[in-house]
């Protein structure tokens, strides 16, 4: 069996790379960050600038667009942006290309040749963790509990394995870890 990735006729790979809280949570109920932001500033840009620079292009969810388009910088330096939405219109804003589904959205970015690709959003993480696009993922934990919110992680077709490629404690205690996803057994290389 292959991942949809590779049934769409993609070499796509995902890279996650997202903070969030000691108990899990991405962004509160309401989408709010300050959480983050504020507790983050001692880690700096914590490695973001870097990895977005070795990254080919940004795939993201219709939540995640909403909370990022606010801000006063685009985080994402020149890199072409896709959000996933079924409610948003193509051309809405110029910065982004809109896909209605992931298997639209991973054709287009193989089509144009983008191969490592920065998935971002609960949402969008997920879906790309069940359809086995995911190679790699860096979490930032920060030392904070918010006891509800949005979860990075839901359901999945599967257990994902992982493999531990290095851990990090940065300023203000943040904790950041990168794992490698392994490829399922069923999958072909």
């Amino acid at each position: 069996m292959t991942s949809q990735a590779e049934a769409a006729g993609t070499a796509v790979e995902g890279c996650v790379f997202i903070g969030l809280s000691v108990d899990g949570f991405i962004a509160r109920l309401d989408g709010d960050l300050e959480w983050l932001t504020d507790r983050g500033e001692a880690a700096g840009d914590a490695g973001f600038r870097d990895f977005v620079a070795s990254v080919d292009a940004v795939l993201m969810g219709r939540g995640t667009y909403d909370v990022i388009a606010g801000f006063d910088r685009w985080p994402y330096q020149d890199r072409p942006v896709h959000v996933l939405s079924t409610s948003m219109t193509p051309g809405e804003d110029a910065r982004v290309t809109v896909h209605g589904d992931l298997e639209d959205a991973l054709a287009a970015l193989a089509r144009d040749g983008r191969r490592r690709v920065y998935v971002d959003g609960g949402r969008a993480v997920q879906a790309c963790l069940a359809a086995g696009v995911v190679r790699e993922m860096t979490l930032s934990r920060v030392p904070v509990l918010i006891g509800t919110g949005e979860t990075l992680f839901g359901p999945l077709p599967r257990d994902v394995d992982l493999k531990h490629v290095r851990t990090e404690v940065l300023g203000g205690g943040m904790v950041q870890t990168t794992y490698a996803v392994l490829p399922r057994e069923d999958e072909d290389d």
